[in-house]
């Protein structure tokens, strides 16, 4: 206020500032910036390799190739509410450092050979012609059909035309899609996850993968940001039936707290616990005999599709957790069920905090608190609130 009157902001002998002048994005931040030109853009973030399953149920290893790019055209205008890959972007990404990143990665362990699969992730759209140029795409769908390698790119739904994928068939005609959906749910979608599309645009981009016959992964997210333990539980198991028979994966992401996102802020002001690994033992329980309805594991005649949880960062505070002394067991436990896709996998997991894990449920279910009573597990509270 100026005399009465209402202003711009900014001091009175100077230029009024501009609001989103004043308020940066996390990418912009100074410590973001900073650690953005830190990288060589030559060099991927990072290479690794787990055990897979082929699409035949063949045990495997993956090379997974994590390149640094420009990072995702949605994140650009707006972003989700939980993805913080723009931490591993650089703007000044071009298409001759993609290619070294590529050679890099494929270089990197002497045992590629052995390797049945790769997959590729670049925070982002691999077939999004803003994010990564249209040479570089060839050069992965060519690179992976000539050494024989199953392909796993990642995608929003927005660039699965018709067009962009007979383009892509002509070169490799059999890889996988993994389309983030989230959720098979408007209002999650916009409210709680803001993922700038709908379930209907999940629905086109399935049925043009399915024209030119490619595989179809689906991220689902457990326990999104604004949604108590309780409702993530029947949401969860609800929309992985929802989407089942049209996937031939579903990958469930419990949700973990990446920095500079605004789940990480919910997170610092004791509004939203990352989830309790019992709740995903408890989802595979409650979906497991629709999934595989004769309990024959990955690979079986019968199997609607592939059910995998890897839980990032499981075990610690910003991932998925329990107490702290089960935590590692239960994780393991989890992560064999994705590979072989048996209940028995999930056996004798035995603490005592599943019963706190089991009161808060029935808290969440029965009393109108919409973000949950989610209490914290362990450590102290002031330390859990720090950034790593």
């Amino acid at each position: 206020m100026s005399e009465g009157k209402l202003t711009m902001v900014g001091e009175a002998d100077k230029r009024p500032a501009r609001i989103h002048h004043l308020v940066k994005a996390p990418a912009n931040t100074p410590w973001a910036l900073e650690r953005k030109n830190s990288w060589d853009a030559k060099d991927p973030a990072t290479v690794y390799y787990t055990p897979e399953t082929l699409a035949d149920g063949t045990p495997t290893t993956a090379l997974t190739v994590i390149l640094r790019t420009k990072g995702c055209h949605w994140w650009w205008s707006s972003g989700c509410t939980f993805c913080g890959y723009f931490n591993d972007t650089r703007d000044d990404v071009t298409s001759e450092d993609l290619h070294s990143q590529w050679e890099k990665s494929l270089g990197k362990f002497e045992d590629f050979d052995k390797m049945g699969m790769i997959k590729v992730y670049t925070s982002g759209s691999l077939f999004e012609d803003r994010e990564i140029p249209v040479d570089f795409q060839e050069r992965v769908l060519k690179d992976c059909y000539e050494f024989g390698k199953e392909l796993v790119v990642e995608s929003r739904t927005e660039q699965m035309t018709e067009e962009k994928l007979e383009w892509a068939t002509t070169i490799n005609p059999n890889f996988s899609v993994a389309i983030g959906l989230e959720a098979y749910d408007d209002e999650v979608l916009r409210f709680h996850v803001n993922k700038g599309f709908s379930i209907k645009s999940w629905d086109k981009a399935v049925e043009n993968l399915r024209k030119f016959n490619l595989r179809v992964k689906t991220y689902l997210m457990f326990k999104p940001p604004f949604m108590s333990e309780g409702d993530a539980l029947v949401h969860g198991a609800k929309w992985i039936r929802d989407v089942a028979s049209r996937s031939d994966e579903i990958s469930v992401n419990p949700m973990n707290i990446q920095r500079g996102t605004v789940i990480d802020r919910l997170f610092r002001a004791n509004e939203y616990r990352p989830p309790w690994l019992w709740s995903l033992i408890q989802l595979i329980r409650d979906v497991h005999d629709e999934i595989h309805p004769s309990n024959s594991g990955n690979g079986a005649k019968d199997q609607i599709c592939r059910l995998i949880i890897h839980p990032t960062a499981g075990g610690k505070v910003r991932g998925s957790h329990n107490c702290g002394k089960c935590d590692s067991e239960v994780v393991a436990a989890i992560e064999r069920y994705s590979v072989s896709g048996l209940i028995e996998e999930l056996d004798d997991l035995t603490c005592f905090c599943e019963e706190i894990w089991r009161s808060e449920v029935e808290l969440d279910s029965n009393y109108p608190i919409p973000l949950g009573v989610g209490r914290n597990r362990r450590g102290n509270i002031i330390e859990n609130l720090r950034s790593p």
